[in-house]
């Protein structure tokens, strides 16, 4: 899947437009850098489109501990959406995550976020 493709993805299931889907995207990938180990961050942007992968590209290596709320917060704040806009935008990125990546891959980024990013 290439960027143009996941950013369509994203725009759809979130019900947004594609512009907006690409700085939800952008924010989303940010953040998730924040809250997984940069060597888990490196790993899922190695199997990403280019585009997409360089807001993964962590600031430090080890994971901040925050949930869903200060997730879909910041993401809300980053992509100059309310935090409903933005929690469907995270949604639909983790959505489309799950399709663009190795099963493994989504699994081992998973496994270090929280049991209520299951239900994002």
């Amino acid at each position: 899947m290439n960027s143009d493709e996941f950013v369509r993805l994203v725009s759809r299931r979130a019900h947004v437009p594609e512009e907006q889907a690409g700085e939800l995207t952008r924010a989303t990938m940010l953040t998730l850098a924040e809250r997984i180990t940069g060597g888990e961050a490196r790993h899922l942007a190695g199997v990403l489109p280019a585009e997409i992968a360089p807001p993964l590209v962590p600031p430090e290596d080890v994971a901040q501990k925050f949930g869903v709320a200060q997730f879909v917060r910041r993401v809300s704040e980053r992509a100059g959406a309310d935090e409903a806009v933005a929690r469907r935008g995270v949604a639909a990125v983790f959505m489309t995550l799950r399709a663009a990546v190795p099963d493994k891959e989504f699994q081992d980024v998973m496994s270090q976020l929280p049991n209520e990013f299951q239900n994002i």
